[in-house]
């Protein structure tokens, strides 16, 4: 009976301790799954991590590179330009070293040859003398049978023109009245040819000018000038000047190349109504001796304007440099001195413009003769934002606008574009922004 009472309590025992495993068995999975659900999160947060990093690392890797290749271009570049003027430098030297060698050569030619000729001269004397004597008495036997024939036909002639007096008086009157006709006609034309030349032709040292020579006038028959606003205090007083017919300032005119030198001095004489005319001082050293008399000729040409005439001498300083350097010749002192006698005085008849990218080299008279100096810089953001919009109008848009074949433009601010690139265009000049535009122009149309 006690078996039998304890007996169901046994079972009842067994289910809850077999119901108690279960549940155990049951939480173990429950903690093995969370366990693996943890497990798995960890591995992914290491997996990103890992991720992460090797993406960092090679970002890191790709700045680097960059940053090699630009310090290898930079480099490269200035291996570049250290080439260049080590080759410049190289050149130049090389260019002296021809001049010398070739000046010591002709030197060494010429006394070479000096030397041959009066060793052959010292060697041949007697026979030289020789054949002189054999010449000049062969000479003055024929002039001497010459004179007697002469002499005898001459004295048959005169005496049978003498005794014929109608004949003198004509022959007489026929050679008076040729050699004033002679006389005339020759004078006459050279007084004729120089007045042609000083009042239509055009000196050989001017390149380019607005007076009317005979083949411009054949070529541009009408040519109206036009008024350039930006001419400012110079412009005024050049036009006051003409008008009160006073006496012209001289202007010196400096700065790097492309700044706009050439076109203020046509500017300016157009809107003094004056005529221009432009030289290079270039053209001044290879005409050697013959440097003075063109000098003259241009400001003999000058002194003949009616209107006033604007002289403008670009890269003056090529022959306008100190006379005390050893490397100016004796032609080229010769035409500067020409030329610092025709500008001693101010003149109403024309006025004087140089240009020079270097000015520290012009001889000191050259100094004494300027009343004004005006530096030509490179532009500023403002006038350059202005050149970049007067040429992006001149060769984009109005090509692409007008005319037979029209392009259709992309819609953007222009304004707003304009204005970035005159910000890149930073320490560029005139020129190079409108050699700037025609690369668009060329590239895009």
């Amino acid at each position: 009976m006690r078996e039998n009472t304890f007996q169901p309590i046994f079972k009842e025992l067994k289910r809850e301790y077999e119901a108690a495993v279960e549940q155990l068995k049951g939480e173990q999975i429950r903690i093995q799954g969370e366990e693996r659900r943890k497990t798995v999160n960890e591995e992914t947060k290491q997996h990103q991590a890992r991720a992460q990093y090797q993406d960092k690392l090679a970002r890191q890797r790709y700045e680097d590179q960059l940053r090699q290749q630009q310090a290898l271009n930079e480099e490269n570049l200035r291996k570049q330009e250290e080439s260049v003027q080590k080759q410049e430098a190289m050149r130049k030297a090389t260019i002296e070293h021809e001049m010398e060698l070739r000046h010591k050569n002709e030197l060494l030619r010429i006394e070479a040859e000096s030397k041959a000729r009066a060793r052959v001269e010292r060697e041949n004397a007697d026979i030289i003398r020789e054949q002189i004597r054999l010449k000049a008495a062969e000479h003055r036997q024929t002039v001497l049978e010459s004179i007697k024939t002469a002499g005898a036909v001459f004295g048959e002639g005169f005496r049978a023109f003498v005794s014929d007096w109608d004949k003198v008086t004509a022959t007489v009157a026929g050679l008076t009245l040729l050699a004033v006709g002679v006389y005339s006609a020759r004078n006459a034309t050279a007084v004729a040819g120089r007045y042609i030349e000083a009042r239509l032709g055009k000196p050989s040292l001017v390149r380019e000018t607005s007076r009317f020579t005979v083949g411009e006038a054949i070529k541009h028959p009408i040519k109206v000038p036009s008024l350039e606003e930006r001419v400012r205090d110079i412009a005024i007083a050049t036009r006051n000047t003409r008008q009160n017919n006073g006496l012209y300032r001289n202007i010196l005119m400096y700065g790097p190349p492309g700044t706009g030198k050439t076109l203020f001095a046509k500017k300016l004489a157009m809107h003094s109504g004056m005529d221009y005319a432009i030289m290079t001082g270039g053209d001044v050293a290879p005409m050697g001796r013959d440097g003075v008399t063109a000098m003259h000729k241009v400001f003999d040409w000058a002194n003949t304007s009616r209107r006033g005439l604007l002289l403008f001498v670009d890269e003056a300083d090529a022959f306008l440099r100190k006379r005390s350097t050893e490397k100016i010749s004796e032609d080229l002192r010769a035409t500067l001195n020409a030329f610092l006698y025709r500008t001693g005085e101010q003149s109403n008849k024309f006025m004087m413009v140089l240009a020079s990218n270097q000015p520290e080299q012009f001889d000191w008279a050259i100094n004494d003769r300027i009343d004004e100096i005006v530096n030509f810089a490179l532009p500023g953001p403002e006038e350059r934002e202005r050149l970049v919009r007067l040429y992006f109008d001149k060769y984009v848009l109005e090509p692409a606008t007008g005319g037979r074949q029209r392009m259709k433009l992309a819609q953007f601010d222009y304004g707003k574009k304009c204005s970035e690139i005159a910000k890149r265009t930073d320490g560029m000049s005139g020129r190079e922004i409108s050699k700037l535009g025609v690369a668009w122009q060329v590239r895009f149309l």
